[in-house]
């Protein structure tokens, strides 16, 4: 049945890569089913028979979808299935998309379609790696126009050790997780987080990984050489010779001067009537092509921009090639919020407010990796306003998740751990008007929000880009690339780190790929600007976190309990909890290591509440005062708790400095009372005083001798009354928004 069917076999990693094709979506212009591991994932492209009219971009779509059965979970949602894709997978598609674009032919507009499904999970095989290597395979072997193949690997370093595709357990112990893309003979993409490592350290990192893909690349061209189609035809939106060179003599003159300034709104009204005059002389001679005539444009604007900055080494806005744009940096312009910074490069301006909230605020997360909770939150917004269109706002795309997945990435190395400082943060990034670098404006905006709001972050973080011009062998990188160096440029190589060193790195090419000269000059150049960004700007603005968090930010303390007495600090059914919230006015969270998180807008009470949980996991010591409240009334004495299911018994002979004859005469249900406790009896109860307290604490003289042996009544029986005991043999739990926080994965 399956006569087509074949199987490619390889090691990757040290790890079987096993490809099938010929057996599954056989109406696919491309698929293979890959096996990496225990790891499955299918990969199937499909291409439009022609161009869809009017459209003057390459429309390829790329969606890597998480199937939650690949780790044998059932979704959360109500319709049981899977909605729309996880901030992960979103990336995860980017990443892809990245290093495949640039191969496809620049004159094709047919639909591509790209599909990766993931179907099984083993966690120590990458399925991002395991479908970027199938997409590759898929349109290598498709006859869908394609220069192929390339490769993708993930880098890790353990021990000072560079490992390829590392395992979980190694992704866990490593110092960066770095992407790397590669074609035969350049590197096509990067994607890296790091825990602060020195330019040298990434770029052998990115090295490493572009050797590794070579191999899986040769391997690749094996498939091809056996199964792979013959790429078909298609129309060609490139405009013939005499219209471009007719049109580049009529407008290059104007071309130039609209484009010789430094503002992109005097710039794109320059540009109106240049437009106007073409069409006006052009659309007769070429009726219906209007479309070729706008990418004539396009084109003549491009080579102004590319021959100033290859000939003449001038950039639009009159700056050298390592020169940044006009910056500034501030901070408080929001008075309520908890943390707020904004950073100014020349006309792009972002705002960053940060608000902090308990660990239990972090965000839960439904996918199919092993993370499931989310301490550090960053999101990005890109309003319309901000280019001056009037769009309407329907939420994040992909553009916006992914920049604010890169500052994220470029923060959370920074950010002190839950131990030192527990608080969960959500950063917003609001693009207040963008022209270039938007994402690396965000990053130092969020370092400004952060430090304003007194989080103690190990050392600042600032973002910078680098751009490339490419003509033959000829090449040059620029600093600080603004929206047309973006556009009619090669590369958008964005750096993120401190002053010691890099935290994130995203790379997006116009080109094929970049040589290692290439990577390491821009690496260099980067580092340069970033300091200077870090001591000349923001150093100037906020030199180091503030001591004191905002009135209005909750405050946090935390504490480790053992673990045996949770159940107590929880009560049964949540009560003591609830209790404790309620009477502080806090917030708490319980780990079932036994970490507690307190938090509250008030510190005192804060501190009250710690103070309380204390006394519940703490056995009392003779001797110690504490604030109680009567809870029961007997006979013989008072029933005063000084904690939540904690209480103990005052004698009535304890009651008062002088005798008493009624128990009511002195204290009744509900009054606070100070008292001391006397002793803990063998079977663990409370012998409290309130004559003791008023004694030592008030000053009052007594007026009576009683006798100084604690006595506890006697039961008809000859026993004793039982103390109060209300625990039960219940799991930890809470209700009403208390939470006893299991978050923890199982060992």
């Amino acid at each position: 049945m399956f006569e087509n069917f074949k199987t490619f076999t390889t090691d990757f990693a040290g790890r079987p890569l096993v490809i099938e094709t010929g057996k599954m979506a056989q109406l696919a212009n491309g698929a293979c089913l890959v096996r990496y591991g225990e790891t499955v994932v299918h990969v199937a492209v499909t291409a439009s028979a022609k161009p869809r009219e009017g459209v003057d971009f390459f429309p390829l779509s790329v969606d890597f979808e998480e199937k939650l059965y690949s780790v044998g979970k059932i979704p959360g949602s109500f319709l049981k299935r899977e909605g729309r894709p996880s901030d992960k997978a979103i990336l995860t598609s980017r990443v892809i998309d990245r290093p495949i674009r640039p191969l496809f032919p620049k004159d094709m507009r047919n639909d591509v379609s790209v599909v990766c499904t993931v179907m099984s999970v083993d966690h120590d095989c990458a399925p991002e790696i395991a479908a970027m290597v199938g997409t590759s395979i898929a349109l290598t072997i498709s006859d869908i126009p394609w220069n192929g193949p390339i490769s993708g690997v993930s880098v890790g370093m353990v021990d000072g050790e560079f490992v390829i595709n590392p395992t979980a357990e190694q992704r866990e112990k490593s110092r960066m997780a770095v992407t790397v893309a590669s074609t035969d003979s350049r590197i096509a993409m990067i994607e890296a987080g790091a825990d602060i490592v020195t330019d040298e350290e990434m770029y052998n990192a990115i090295m490493a990984g572009h050797e590794a893909n070579q191999k899986i690349i040769e391997f690749i061209k094996g498939i091809q050489a056996e199964i792979g189609k013959e790429k078909f035809s298609y129309p060609s939106n490139e405009p013939d010779e005499e219209m471009l060179a007719a049109v580049k003599e009529f407008a290059m003159e104007d071309v130039k001067q609209a484009l010789d300034t430094d503002d992109k709104n005097v710039r794109d009204e320059r540009l109106k009537p240049v437009y106007e005059k073409v069409h006006e002389k052009f659309d007769e001679i070429y009726p219906d092509q209007a479309a070729k005539i706008d990418e004539c444009m396009y084109r003549t604007q491009k080579y102004v921009v590319r021959r100033w900055l290859l000939d003449e080494q001038k950039r639009v806005d009159g700056r050298k090639m390592d020169d940044m744009r006009p910056l500034d940096a501030q901070i408080d312009l929001l008075p309520r919020v908890h943390g707020s910074g904004m950073f100014t490069r020349g006309q792009t301006q972002v705002l960053t407010v940060a608000t902090l909230g308990p660990v239990s605020d972090q965000q839960m997360l439904d996918g199919i990796d092993e993370e499931e909770f989310k301490r550090y939150i960053h999101q990005y917004n890109f309003p319309s306003y901000s280019v001056g269109e009037t769009k309407p706002s329907r939420g994040p795309g992909r553009r916006e998740i992914g920049h604010g997945a890169l500052a994220e990435r470029a923060l959370v190395p920074v950010i002190p751990p839950v131990e030192e400082f527990p608080y969960a943060y959500r950063l917003v990034s609001e693009v207040l008007s963008s022209n270039g670098s938007t994402s690396q404006a965000s990053i130092c905006g969020s370092t400004l929000a952060l430090m304003a709001a007194g989080v103690p972050i190990k050392a600042p973080v600032a973002g910078i880009s680098c751009g490339l011009i490419t003509e033959g062998e000829r090449w040059m990188t620029m600093v600080d690339i603004q929206g047309l160096e973006d556009f009619f440029g090669d590369m958008d190589f964005k750096v993120a780190g401190t002053k010691e060193g890099i935290t994130a790195i995203q790379m997006d090419l116009k080109i094929s790929g970049l040589t290692p000269e290439m990577v390491k000059e821009a690496l260099e150049k980067t580092h340069k600007a970033r300091n200077y960004i870090l001591d000349e700007v923001m150093g100037k603005c906020i030199a180091e976190p503030r001591t004191e968090l905002s009135q209005y930010a909750p405050k946090m303390m935390g504490t480790v309990i053992p673990v045996d007495k949770i159940r107590e600090v929880i009560g049964s059914g949540g009560k003591v909890i609830q209790k404790i919230c309620a009477e502080c006015n806090v917030k708490m969270d319980v780990e079932e290591d036994g970490h507690v998180y307190i938090s509250g807008l008030d510190k005192d009470n804060c501190q009250r509440a710690l103070t309380i949980v204390e006394t519940i996991v703490n056995d009392p010591e003779p001797g110690a005062f504490y604030n109680g409240k009567v809870t029961r009334i007997m006979d013989f004495g008072a029933f005063v708790e000084i904690a939540p299911g904690k209480e103990g018994l005052v004698h009535i002979s304890r009651l008062d400095v002088k005798r008493t004859e009624k128990v009511t005469d002195v204290v009744n249900v509900g009054d606070e009372v100070m008292v001391k406790v006397l002793e803990i009896d063998e079977k663990g109860r409370l012998n409290l005083s309130r004559r003791d307290a008023l004694i030592e604490i008030e000053g009052l003289v007594p007026e009576n001798t009683i006798s100084d042996a604690p006595r506890r009544p006697e039961r008809r029986d000859g026993g004793r009354f039982p103390r109060r005991d209300d625990r039960r043999d219940d799991r930890p739990r809470a209700s009403n928004g208390f939470i006893a926080n299991t978050n923890k994965k199982p060992e």
